[in-house]
């Protein structure tokens, strides 16, 4: 996009140099980072709390896959194993996907790109970075105490009555956090409709706002219900007061409606902010205005509204009436239309396009087609007779991998890999990066694939002694998680020595369309010397690239 500043000529190339004076070098006190209102020391906040988490659920996960290598559970006892899966999810889900995205990315770009100096309420950002750390200290002592056995779905009545682990430590944790999640997503809300720049119209919005946007009402709709579950799961162990255990008088179906109800939309929270990573990557290396810019933005909103009325699609085997399976059957196949939208758009922007295969552009290509494939499987697991089969099973765990790890974390080391120059102005060994983006692809691949054909022969999930046939399949499986996080290991160390060895990157490197591209790298306090002024549409690489030699369309 054009930006205009106080009528210079049409177009201002954006500095060069970072400025002497920029956010990471104002100040190193513990006052000057810890009571910060800058949206970007926030989001650097936000990102070592959750890297941190990130390692924790990983460390779990290795030891499940560990133990799943032999048939009879010769790694840890069965009590340690179905606390490992919960610590696992529980961390992975609550304390790495919802927030990682929104929390780093939407913090550090939402002011940037609609050409801000903070968000809305600086104040509030911090606050909820602080119920962040609140809420997952709760969760670390539960963990700590001795673990929690229930799985992250804390199904009742047994955990409201009979799971003797550190149920409520863990619950209060999640409620605590989900007002994180609530603060971030009205801060952003408020931002993009009060604070966008003179020019800057809903049209001319990046992608990566629509989503946000879109993924902001899901956190502010959504999450109270959330809570208002965990609350009632105390009440009931607590107060014995009859909600969800049947010898109290209480249902425990009622449970299951009210976690889903969150907790698929819950799944769009943890997707959506990817997919607006990728619909920026995907235009500025095929150098193309996206295919479909309207339908792309408008069809997030469309999975937002979906998002909210698929819930039934988990209880299918739950004695729901067979009328709410077909009805939520039906819904569950249409949210998967506003996906394909994105999907079909994200290819056909790649369609003639000038190619090239940088960093980011690996992680938003392997994000397309693992979330493709994770989607198409999930329209098995939407179909009601094919649903019996596969309920509970690995084929479930694979689908869910393929798209929160597969789609999101994929999105999310896609977006960290591209706008990191951005964030600390010095740029990544490329070649390093690249290696670990493939091998964390095929790492993928070979953990998560086997368990579609374990849960369709039958596995079921959360088992850790199964039958000597499986066993091949989940030794492949394991073996691909050992690549799998030498994979995410490698970034962790050359982003860390980029810190001090990378070389000085430019204000924008990649030649990106943008306004977080018209400052210097990384920028400075205020983000912009004066307000900026938006007079071309977004994602105009025919102006930054120039008409094509043969002077075609480009």
């Amino acid at each position: 996009m054009t930006v205009l500043i106080d009528n210079p000529p049409p177009i201002s190339p954006p500095p060069q140099q970072a400025p002497r004076h920029h956010y990471l070098n104002s100040g190193y006190s513990f006052r000057s980072w810890f009571l910060t209102t800058d949206h970007k020391r926030i989001a650097i906040l936000y990102l070592l709390s959750i890297t941190f988490f990130f390692s924790i659920g990983g460390l779990a996960a290795t030891i499940v896959r560990l133990d799943l290598m032999t048939p009879q559970a010769d790694l840890v006892q069965t009590e340690t194993y179905n606390k490992l899966f919960t610590a696992h999810g529980v961390i992975m889900v609550f304390f790495f996907l919802v927030p990682s995205i929104p929390s780093v990315l939407g913090n550090f770009l939402v002011p940037l790109m609609v050409g801000a100096r903070d968000l809305a309420f600086p104040k509030l950002n911090l606050l909820s970075w602080y119920i962040y750390v609140l809420g997952g200290l709760f969760t670390l002592y539960a963990l700590l105490a001795g673990g929690v056995d229930t799985g992250w779905t804390f199904y009742a009545p047994y955990s409201s009555t009979y799971s003797n682990t550190y149920v409520m430590a863990t619950a209060i944790g999640i409620f605590i956090t989900g007002f994180s999640s609530i603060l971030t997503g009205l801060n952003f809300i408020v931002t993009i409709h009060k604070m966008r720049a003179p020019g800057l119209t809903w049209f001319r919005l990046p992608l990566f706002i629509w989503s946000t946007y879109a993924t902001s009402l899901i956190m502010v709709l959504g999450t109270p219900v959330l809570a208002i579950s965990l609350f009632l799961v105390a009440m009931e162990r607590f107060l014995g007061i009859g909600i969800f255990d049947p010898r109290l008088g209480g249902d425990p179906i009622l449970f299951q409606h009210l976690f889903w109800f969150y907790s698929h939309p819950a799944v769009y929270i943890m997707i959506l902010p990817s997919m607006g990573v990728v619909s920026e990557i995907i235009p500025c290396f095929s150098r193309k205005r996206p295919f479909g810019y309207a339908a792309i933005g408008l069809s997030s909103f469309g999975i937002a509204v979906f998002s909210f009325l698929v819930w039934g699609h988990h209880m299918f085997v739950s004695g729901q009436s067979v009328y709410a399976g077909l009805v939520f059957s039906l819904l569950s196949y249409l949210v998967a239309v506003p996906s394909a939208i994105k999907v079909f758009n994200w290819t056909a922007s790649l369609h003639k396009g000038s190619i090239s295969f940088e960093t980011p552009m690996l992680y938003a290509l392997g994000f397309v087609g693992l979330f493709t494939l994770g989607g198409l499987t999930g329209l098995f697991v939407a179909a009601l007779a094919v649903d019996v089969h596969v309920h509970d099973t690995y084929f479930v765990v694979a689908h869910f991998h393929y798209i929160m790890v597969g789609g999101a974390v994929m999105g999310y080391l896609g977006g960290i890999h591209f706008w990191w120059s951005k964030m600390t102005g010095r740029l990544y060994p490329e070649g390093w990066a690249r290696f670990s983006a493939i091998l964390i692809f095929v790492g993928f691949n070979l953990t998560f694939f086997p368990q579609y054909i374990l849960g369709y022969l039958g596995m079921p999930r959360r088992y850790h002694v199964y039958p000597a046939e499986f066993q091949v399949l989940n030794v492949m499986s394991s073996a691909g998680a050992s690549i799998l996080a030498v994979g995410y290991f490698f970034p962790f160390t050359y982003l860390l020595w980029s810190l001090r060895f990378g070389k000085i990157a430019s204000a924008n490197p990649w030649r990106a369309a943008g306004l977080e591209w018209q400052t210097t790298s990384p920028p400075p306090t205020e983000n912009f010397e004066v307000t900026p002024i938006v007079v071309d549409e977004a994602y105009d690489y025919r102006r930054i690239d120039g008409p094509p030699a043969d002077g075609g369309a480009p």
